[in-house]
């Protein structure tokens, strides 16, 4: 897997800890949504306020 950051265009760089803490949250949550297939190939999630 990998996970990019980005803050108002910038990217962020990520240790390996925080990479996998990160990827691990939101794919499972993603996962245990209903209607999501296990075969997913790419999430992405963008966050405004």
């Amino acid at each position: 897997m990998g996970l990019k950051l980005k803050v108002d265009g910038k990217e962020i760089p990520l240790n390996d800890f925080v990479e996998k803490l990160l990827e691990g949250t939101i794919v499972g949550a993603v996962s245990a949504l209903k209607g999501i297939k296990e075969d997913w190939e790419k999430i992405e999630a963008e966050i405004s306020k």
